[in-house]
């Protein structure tokens, strides 16, 4: 199986790096920057599960070499618009594009500019970091990538894939219900992101505080009664599962979203909060902690 992995970064070269050292076809699909380093350096993880030094095959959209079977799209939400046309050339009838990206809004777009068919479900749960030489630095035990047919349905094609990916130091695995899987990761990194960037802190010191338990508690509720109203496939029990999730965390805990911010870069606001958002004012729900929160976050992106 031919697969295009679209980045090369903390999500993108990690899977990808796992993936090579089986011997799978991978392929990246990386700016010149990114490419100059790799060719100069090599793709080098430092991981609690081992490390990993491959000499990677890279591509840029200058240079497209041919369409490609599985195509697994690792960028942000903002970066959507352009990886869309980026993509195109590497693009053939049969391929399917596995989409990483938090939230859900993104599966539309796909859609729309593909085919209903292509696009796969996915998710990962991975924390990741670059240093300054481009080597990504995995440090946490959770390095998991969930994927299925959005159908549910265990098809030829996805069986395949299920092969292609199997027998990694990393956790690849195929769920057959990946879109309830998409929404409840949804529900905890809309809530995580925006305690955690908009109060500007680590999880533990919010939850030190009453009214922190608090406002964690009714955004969740907000959210739920969101998703509720777009019929989302969502358990009965969610709401309170991940408040009990976000009161095990580690209190260091940070979400991406908020290092993202800590470090003056773009963040997910509107693919993420803003989408819900919308979404209740649509509906005429009255959604004052999500409102909040997300005016936070934007005066953010303002002043970026």
């Amino acid at each position: 199986m031919k697969i295009l992995v679209v980045g090369a970064g903390g999500i993108g070269g990690y899977f990808g790096a796992r993936l090579m050292e089986t011997g799978q076809d991978v392929t990246f699909l990386v700016r010149e920057r990114r490419k100059k380093q790799l060719e100069e350096t090599g793709l080098n993880v430092e991981s609690v599960h081992g490390d990993v030094h491959v000499k990677p095959k890279l591509v840029t959209v200058q240079n497209p070499d041919g369409h490609y079977d599985l195509i697994v799209l690792t960028v942000k939400s903002y970066q959507l618009e352009n990886a869309i046309e980026d993509i195109r050339p590497f693009v053939s009838e049969g391929s399917m594009i596995l989409p990483l990206l938090n939230g859900i809004a993104h599966i539309d777009e796909l859609e729309q500019a593909f085919s209903e068919e292509q696009v796969l479900g996915g998710l990962c749960f991975i924390e990741t970091t670059l240093d300054s030489n481009g080597t990504i630095i995995q440090t946490s035990p959770m390095h998991q990538l969930v994927y299925g047919e959005r159908s549910g349905e265990e098809t030829e094609r996805i069986l395949k894939v299920k092969e292609a990916l199997s027998g990694t130091k990393a956790e690849f695995a195929l769920s057959e219900n990946i879109v309830q899987d998409m929404w409840h990761k949804y529900l905890f990194i809309t809530a995580m992101s925006g305690i955690t960037a908009s109060m500007e802190s680590a999880i533990g010191p919010v939850r030190e505080l009453e009214s922190g338990k608090g406002t964690i508690g009714a955004l969740l509720q907000e959210l739920v009664t969101v998703m509720n109203a777009l019929d989302a496939p969502i358990k009965e029990t969610i709401g309170e599962e991940q408040y009990a999730k976000i009161m095990s965390l580690a209190p260091e805990m940070k979400s991406s979203m908020q290092r993202d911010a800590e470090k003056g870069q773009p963040i997910e606001v509107d693919h993420l909060q803003g989408y819900l958002l919308q979404e209740a004012k649509t509906r005429g729900l009255a959604v004052p902690v999500l409102e909040t929160i997300f005016t936070k976050l934007k005066l953010y992106e303002i002043s970026r």
